[in-house]
Formats: structure tokens, C-alpha cells, sequence
């Protein structure tokens, strides 16, 4: 039971108005008004969980609470419930003190009123599939560009607000450019736009964005963040793997806008479809990005069963949007998922050939089957010079081995003791001491073969420092595995070749097995469609079947957290009964629909997203607003929120013109403190220095960024963890935040380079400043800017005058070469001035 009153609850009393506001003249809707009340103070001991039900009492379903008497409807005097509610007793008081719960008046109120009005319950909004309602009718019909302004329109003019006014160009590219593709857009482009007079002007814009290669790597972050991706397994050993390649396919499938019902089908079942291609094995990869436990006191089996457990609580909350993972030792307390419907939803999954342990492969990689092997050019290039060398070294051994074992065997005596043959065997001396004309052809035959294997296995040996040419292969051969075992690409994958039989753990205990079950999908949730098999691939099947109440609304709720700061739903992770309450459930509802019957394109969801006028408002906020609505709920205004800071660090390196935009590959390894993997070095096994990059590689984009579990990128602040699956960003404000920004080698170096380069692009300060303003800012600087920024240079500049020392270590910051014909008192200024730059406010943020 929680303490405080729910997000729902909330959302009505301070931004919509509330019940008694809003729909004071209308019934109260069960699920808007009373269910949050009920699930958030009563259905933790009075809900569908029987084990931690208190007296016997169910208040989750109408005909149990009323058939109790807890509930009379339409008669609140003779309702025990109201009387509990109501109570002064301590020991009658409901909920107990003990819970720490307690009632407001305003909810006391609505429960007596919902109990006058019959007491009805309904299903939780969004257990039942979606319909698509029609549109509202709005007065500001000018307005509006497409149906998401409608929906909008109506719930602002409904509580008396005014959308606000559209964003200037130069804002409304640089928001376009964070949200589709995470890079600044040039000034020249900027420029274009802004000059642009034609009416489909911004559309032009949107599509060039969504037609870059690098939309898919901004739209791959917060799916790599839903499937834990990360290259490294986690844990003391924390091994490498070759998931990068799971990650370079998600970026094409949404370059290519692969329709999410088959995004989704690959991902959980691509090895299951008919003639699965590679790029479908590689795509069930997503439930192989889970942690691996190769610690020596590991228990296999108890492993297994984590990695399973990690399956459904990922799947269910990246397709469902619910929380299962306490339908792991019992029945739900809120929502009515059974500890039996969790069991059997894992059946699809228990059947992969693991062991729950990673193989070792060398000291660095450590990968568990089932996996494919996808060699690259390089690979093969390698391996076959390996095996060409070995071949020729081999053959070069053979010969001369085969001319050491002629001259051996004829120095061989006729009692077998001569040459080195003094542990011949006594057949063979039997055979030896017969003259040859006297030895049967079996017994040639056996004399030929037997004398050659003494020869290989007593004699050869010891002739190894004779044979350099054999030494030579078998150290060839041990280097060819070495390479195959550390450079040979093994990305781990799903398979069904191993079914098991699936049962109910006692408490989740996997050494408790109890009932046994099957495969089949959560009973409160639409059935498989008809015809569909009972595994994994049943299961995407149906996570996208028509009739399914979920999925699509999940996907374009974080769609809208994406583009707008915050999803309809708040809780993206959360469309259970302790979920919100949207405030737009039409428009949610809305926009599922449109994206089902749409084809499943993401792309054009997007689309629809970012013409949308309430995409277009400016991020200002009026004090009406900052009152009313200052989450930013109702959608009157553009959200304004930090960037991520993966994308922080590419923008910085874009704007000074250093980003490498190269798509895909290994992982890299920028700029970290040194010895930032020291603390993982407790044993020899392997070793954690870390292996910085050089050259372009340090100018990769974030995503390439190699992800260990253990320590992930120190410079990446508020990033997932990569340990479990996460929905939703969460964002925090601590001087942490400024030090890296101000401080670390990326940003320092960047800003450096943006300065050599402002320096060469205007022949007088006013036009470098300008100059480093606009690719940062992506605009032009105002007068005000200007004098803040010369004031700041003047300050630098005679700083670094009077300290040409200081000027010269800040010019050594970065691997990137310095222009060294430029003054460095200038240069060092100037550099500073473009950190501060980046570091301004409006650098940091999407507007």
C-alpha cells in the first residue's frame, strides 16, 4: 500500500480541475474517479492476491464486494464501507492507520457519491481494445493542422486556456533536429528554412530529417534503453560480447521504417519465422541482451531462471506497458495478472539451449550459446592468410618429417634396437627380425603403419628443435584460434531447440516447482488469434493482433514522452490500474488506432507528430500556465527539457565539426578518466585497462559508445544502466552535470576546434562569435548575445596574456591537431568562450 495519493488523482485536482470541477454534472467515471482511489488505499489487502487478503474481503470486483455487504448500492447509510471510511475508531478506521494510508475528504466524498450513483464498476480503460473516436469539434478552427490539434484544442478550450503561439524557424528546426536525429542542424540550413516562403516549408524540413541516415540512431537510444542493451554481460567478470550487431540492426530496421508489427515479430521470434533470414536471427538478439552471471560461486540453473524472469518483466513492460514481476511469487496485487498467467507467458521462453552461464572464449569475451557467427571482411581476410601460412608450413613439415622417418627406418637393425627404436614394439620387432622376402603382405602393411605411428609419437617429438617448420604451424595454429575466439563476431540469439517443462515456482523459488502449465497469454487480455502457435512467435503475433488493447497504445504514448517531454500516460511503464488516468484518452486512443490501420509505420506516426501545431507551439510559459499546468499535461505550450546527455556530447562534436557520422560497427572507446575500469581488475584474469581509441574512432557518435555493465560511461549522466528494462528517462539536476560539460576532454577539445574554426571563418571578433553562436545555438546571435560574448572574450583574452603557460595546456586538451599558425592567446580565448557556449542554457536544451 503506497502513502500518498496517486499521479491520477493528482493530475485532476491541480491541472485538470478535478471531478468536482469538471464533471461535477456528469456520473463519475469508475476508472477517471474511483478506481485510483480504491487501488491505491484498498486493493493492496482487498484485491485479487489471496494470499495477502485480509478478511476475506474483495473490493476489485463489484459482484464479490457487494454480494460481502461492504458495498450497498445506492444506499451509502447502510454500506459498511462508507461507515469504515468515515469511522473516528482507530480499530474500525479503513484504511487502518497502520497502512499509513489515509483518505482525503474529497475522496471520502466520491466514493459516498459513486456508492448513491449504483456503484458501478467498469475494466480498466486499457484492458479493452481501442476504438477510434471521432474528433472533437473546436472553435479555433484555424488553428489546428491535424487530428492530434483537434483532441488538443477541445480539452484547452474545455478549461478556458489558449494554445500557445507557433515557435520561431530557427527553434522550431534546432527542436526538429534533437527529436529526429540528435545532430545540429548547419546554419546554411537553418538559413534555408527561414528564408523558405512556400507553404510546405517546415514539411520539407521534417522529411529531409526523417529521410537521414541518422534518424534511426537518435530513435535507436530510448530502444536500447527498453532492451538493456550493453557490451558487456555485467558481473565481476563482466565479459565482452558482440551485441553491437543486434544494435546496427535495430538502426537499419528504423532507417528503413520496418513496420513495427514486423519490428516486433523479429525481435521476439525471428528465428522462429520460416527460412529465417540473418537479419531475423540477429533481431531475437533483444532477449539475449540480459546480464550473464560467470561468477565462480554461480549457480547455472539458478541463473537460468533469473535470465528467464528478465525476459517477461522486458517484454512485458516494452510491449505491455505493465509490471509482472510480482506475478513472480504471487498473484498480482493491482492488476489482474495471476501468478499462473506469468508462468505461462515464460513457457515461451523456457526453451532456449542455455545454461544461464556465458562460454569463455578468451580473456575478454565471453558469450553463451545459442549465438551465430557473422565474420566480416576483415574476418575472412585474416583467417584465410592464417590458414595459408599453416597450410604451407605444414606441408614444408611433412616433408621433412617424412624424410627424418626414411632415414630412421633404415637405420632400424633386424632386432628392432637400432637408430632411436629402442621402445618398439615387440610385434613389430617380431615382424623386423623376419627377412623381408619372408613377410606376409598383411605383415608389411602392419610394419609400415606401426613403425610411422612410433615414428610420429616417441620419435618426432624429440626432433622438434630439427623441425622448426612443424613448431612454426602449431604456433600458427594456436594464434589462428586465438584470433577466431576473440575476433570472430558471435552474437547471441533465441532458439526453441530445447523445451522444458514449464511450472509455477513456489515464491518464485526455481527449486520449488509445483503445478505444471503451458504456454499461453495473460487470461484478462484478449486470446491468441486463431491459428497461432503456442511459443514465441504465438506471442508477437499476438502482441500485434487487431483486437489487442495495448501494444499500440503503449508505442504511441512513448511516442508522444519522445516528441513532447511527457507521454499521455505519464507512468510509459505503467498502463496498470495504478497507472494515471490520461486526461487525453480519446487522443490516445485516437492515435493507437491511427497507427494500427496506418500499416504500423513509425515513420509516419513521427510524421504526423511533428506537423502537428502542438508540436509547432513555442516552449514559453505564461504564468497562467505555470499555475495551472506546470507539468506541461494539457499540451498548451511545448515541453522545454534538457537534451539527453549522449546526445549533449554529440552535438558538441557535430557543432565543432569533429563527429565521425559513420553508421554502425564495433564499439568505440572516447575519452574516460583514467583508470575508469581499475576498480573491476580484482583478479588477473583479465585486464581492465581501458583501451582507448584513436583517430576518428574518438569522434563516434554516443551510440557507439562501448556500453560496459559494470562502469558505464562516466560522462553520460542520467543514462540507463543498461542492467534492466527502462521506458522512461529520468532527468536530474546536480553540479555533476556542469563539471563534465565544463571539464571533460570532449567538450573542452570541441570547444578548441569550434574556436580554430570561428577564428578562420571571420576576418573581426564579432563575426567568429557569431560564427561559433550559430552552430551551437542554431541561430543568430542578438546585440545582447553579442556584448555578452565580447565581454567574456576581453576578460579571457587578458587572462591568457598575462598566462601564456595556462594558454598552452588548454590548447593540448583533444588527440585533434592544433592549427599551430594561430596566435595562441587568441585561440586559448577564444576557446573558452566557445565552452561557454555550449555550456549556456539554451546549448544545453531542447527549446
Amino acid at each position: 500500500m503506497m502513502k500518498h495519493v496517486t499521479a491520477s488523482i493528482l493530475l485532476s485536482l491541480m491541472i485538470v480541475g478535478g471531478p468536482a470541477r469538471s464533471h461535477a454534472d456528469e456520473p463519475l467515471n469508475f476508472n477517471r474517479d474511483i478506481r485510483p482511489i480504491l487501488s491505491e488505499n484498498c486493493f493492496y489487502c482487498h484485491g485479487q492476491d489471496a494470499k495477502k487478503r485480509k478478511a476475506e474481503l474483495r473490493l476489485d470486483l463489484r459482484d464479490v464486494a457487494v454480494k460481502s455487504g461492504a458495498i450497498v448500492p445506492k444506499q451509502t447509510a447502510k454500506s459498511p464501507l462508507v461507515e469504515r471510511i468515515n469511522s473516528r475508531d482507530p480499530e474500525m478506521v479503513m484504511p487502518p492507520p497502520s497502512s499509513n494510508r489515509r483518505l482525503t475528504p474529497q475522496q471520502k466524498q466520491l466514493l459516498e457519491r459513486w456508492i448513491a450513483e449504483g456503484a458501478e464498476y467498469s475494466t480498466h480503460w486499457a484492458y479493452i481494445t481501442p476504438v477510434r473516436p471521432p474528433e472533437p469539434v473546436v472553435k479555433q478552427t484555424a488553428w489546428d493542422r491535424n487530428p492530434i490539434d483537434r483532441f488538443v484544442l477541445a480539452k484547452l478550450e474545455a478549461e478556458g486556456l489558449a494554445p500557445s503561439p507557433e515557435a520561431d524557424r530557427a527553434t522550431l528546426i534546432k527542436r526538429l533536429s534533437i527529436d529526429l536525429t540528435g545532430l545540429p542542424p548547419t546554419p546554411e540550413a537553418v538559413d534555408a528554412f527561414i528564408s523558405d516562403t512556400g507553404s510546405r516549408a517546415y514539411e520539407k524540413v521534417v522529411d529531409r530529417l526523417l529521410r537521414s541516415k541518422h534518424y534511426g540512431e537518435r530513435m535507436a537510444l530510448p530502444w536500447l534503453d527498453a532492451a538493456r542493451y550493453a557490451d558487456s554481460n555485467g558481473f565481476q567478470q563482466d565479459g565482452d560480447t558482440w551485441q553491437w550487431m543486434w544494435r546496427d540492426w535495430v538502426v537499419r530496421a528504423l532507417n528503413d521504417d520496418l513496420p513495427f508489427d514486423e519490428f516486433t515479430i523479429w525481435q521476439l521470434a525471428g528465428d522462429l519465422l520460416p527460412n529465417a533470414t540473418t537479419d531475423q536471427k540477429i533481431a531475437s538478439g533483444f532477449n539475449r541482451n540480459h546480464l550473464l552471471n560467470g561468477e565462480g560461486g554461480a549457480i547455472a540453473e539458478e541463473q537460468r531462471f533469473v535470465i528467464l524472469f528478465d525476459r517477461i518483466d522486458t517484454t512485458a513492460t516494452t510491449w505491455l506497458g505493465l509490471t509482472m514481476a510480482c506475478a513472480q511469487c504471487h498473484d498480482h496485487k493491482y492488476d489482474p495478472i495471476t501468478q499462473r498467467d506469468y508462468y505461462r507467458l515464460m513457457d515461451a521462453f523456457n526453451r532456449v539451449p542455455e545454461s544461464g552461464r556465458p562460454q569463455r572464449f578468451s580473456t575478454r569475451i565471453r558469450v553463451a550459446a545459442p549465438f551465430i557467427e557473422l565474420p566480416s571482411e576483415e574476418n575472412r581476410t585474416r583467417i584465410a592468410a592464417w590458414e595459408s601460412q599453416i597450410a604451407t608450413a605444414n606441408k614444408e613439415a611433412k616433408l621433412i618429417a617424412d624424410a627424418a622417418f626414411q632415414g630412421w627406418q633404415s637405420g632400424l637393425r633386424a632386432d628392432g634396437n637400432g637408430g632411436d627404436a629402442k621402445d618398439l614394439p615387440a610385434p613389430l620387432v617380431a615382424i623386423l627380425a623376419k627377412p623381408t622376402d619372408k613377410r606376409s603382405a598383411d605383415e608389411t602393411k602392419q610394419l609400415a603403419v606401426g613403425l610411422r605411428k612410433h615414428f610420429d609419437e616417441k620419435v618426432k617429438p624429440s626432433l622438434s628443435k630439427e623441425l622448426p617448420q612443424a613448431a612454426n604451424a602449431g604456433q600458427l595454429k594456436k594464434e589462428l584460434d586465438a584470433y577466431r575466439a576473440d575476433q570472430m563476431p558471435r552474437v547471441m540469439v533465441m532458439s526453441d531447440s530445447q523445451p522444458r517443462q514449464t511450472s509455477i515456482l513456489d515464491r518464485g523459488e526455481y527449486l520449488k516447482p509445483t503445478e505444471k502449465v503451458s504456454f499461453g497469454t495473460p487470461e484478462f487480455l484478449t486470446p491468441l488469434p486463431q491459428g497461432a502457435a503456442a511459443n514465441r512467435l504465438g506471442l508477437a503475433e499476438w502482441l500485434v493482433s487487431p483486437e489487442h488493447p495495448l501494444t499500440a497504445r503503449v508505442q504511441v504514448n512513448r511516442m508522444f514522452q519522445h516528441f513532447l517531454g511527457t507521454g499521455i500516460v505519464k507512468t510509459s511503464e505503467d498502463f496498470g490500474v495504478q497507472s494515471e488516468y490520461p486526461a487525453y484518452r480519446e487522443l490516445l486512443d485516437w492515435l493507437a488506432v491511427e497507427f494500427r490501420e496506418s500499416g504500423w509505420s513509425m515513420k509516419s506516426m513521427h510524421r504526423l507528430i511533428v506537423t502537428s501545431a502542438t508540436y509547432r507551439q513555442s516552449s514559453r510559459i505564461t504564468p497562467e500556465l505555470l499555475s495551472r499546468d506546470i507539468e506541461n499535461r494539457l499540451y498548451a505550450r511545448a515541453s522545454r527539457m534538457r537534451m539527453p546527455s549522449m546526445l549533449l556530447r554529440d552535438w558538441a562534436l557535430a557543432a565543432a565539426g569533429l563527429l565521425d557520422g559513420t553508421i554502425g560497427g564495433r564499439p568505440v572507446y572516447p575519452y574516460q578518466p583514467d583508470a575508469v575500469w581499475e576498480p573491476l581488475a580484482i583478479t588477473k584474469e583479465r585486464d581492465f585497462t581501458y583501451p582507448a581509441s584513436s583517430g576518428s574512432d574518438l569522434y563516434r557518435r554516443s551510440l557507439y559508445t562501448f556500453w560496459r555493465r559494470t562502469v558505464s560511461p562516466a560522462n553520460m549522466f542520467d543514462a540507463s544502466k543498461r542492467q534492466a528494462c527502462r521506458v522512461r528517462q529520468a532527468r536530474t539536476s546536480t553540479p555533476l552535470h556542469a563539471l563534465t560539460t565544463l571539464n571533460d576532454p570532449t567538450w573542452v577539445e570541441a570547444a578548441r576546434v569550434l574556436a580554430e574554426h570561428s577564428l578562420k571563418a571571420g576576418k573581426d571578433l564579432d563575426s567568429q562569435l557569431t560564427h561559433a553562436f550559430r552552430q551551437v545555438l542554431c541561430r543568430r546571435p542578438t546585440a545582447a548575445d553579442l556584448q555578452l560574448l565580447r565581454r567574456a572574450h576581453s576578460r579571457q583574452l587578458a587572462i591568457y596574456k598575462a598566462d601564456s603557460a595556462g594558454a598552452a595546456a588548454l590548447l593540448k586538451v583533444g588527440a585533434s591537431k592544433r592549427n599551430e599558425s594561430l596566435g595562441a592567446t587568441e585561440h586559448a580565448a577564444l576557446t573558452v568562450v566557445c565552452l561557454a557556449i555550449l555550456n549556456f542554457d539554451e546549448s544545453l536544451t531542447r527549446e
